[in-house]
């Protein structure tokens, strides 16, 4: 089974694309949904979050999203501290579902691949790319968030054009070329990667 990762910067639209590959059948695990579940469930993960934010950052055994917000949002050493703690188990995670599943290949959705070196377990990694004007704008209208908050969270990741040439296969979403064909004929070429590798 091969392990491939889907990543692009803030709003390229790397979900829209990683649902696409589900609707073909392919299971896809989606690291931001998942980093969220653990701060919560993980006893590991949570004392390490205690032991370096203090006991405010849960509230009712649940994570003080707010609080945590406060406190990394302008102050990058303590966004790399937590995102240190964070990345770890969340890798540790992904790779206990991945080998529950039965697959052709599997994909891992996460914005941060290779800021977080999980790129190390994968076979490989396609990039979703799209301008950065439609990124802000659509980043923009799905959180609610303003242009600064936008162009803010653009700096903590690596450029696009830097992220894309890392990247084996890129998927270009960026509403003038047609998305499914795109996918639909990556699919096929990591299935024949797949056969070759059984």
């Amino acid at each position: 089974m091969l392990r491939i990762g889907i990543t692009g910067g803030i709003g390229s639209g790397k979900s829209t694309v990683a649902r696409i590959f589900g609707v073909l059948g392919i299971p896809v695990y989606y690291a931001d949904g998942a980093a969220k579940r653990l701060m919560n469930e993980d006893p590991r993960l949570i004392e390490q979050i205690i032991q370096h934010f203090g006991s405010s950052a849960y509230e009712d055994g649940k994570l003080n999203r707010s609080y945590i917000s406060s406190l990394v949002f302008n102050d990058k050493e303590k966004l790399d501290l937590l995102n240190s703690i964070v990345h770890p188990a969340t890798i540790r995670d992904s790779d206990d579902w991945m080998k529950l599943q039965n697959a052709p290949y599997v994909l891992k959705e996460a914005a941060l691949i290779f800021e977080s070196g999980s790129q190390q377990g994968l076979d490989y990694v396609i990039g979703v790319s799209a301008p950065a004007p439609l990124r802000i704008q659509r980043a923009m209208k799905r959180d609610g968030i303003s242009r600064a908050e936008v162009t803010a969270r653009m700096t903590r990741q690596i450029q696009e054009p830097i992220k894309m040439r890392l990247c084996n296969f890129i998927i270009v979403n960026d509403e003038q070329t047609m998305l499914i064909p795109q996918v639909i004929t990556l699919h096929n070429k990591l299935m024949e990667l797949s056969n070759q590798k059984r």
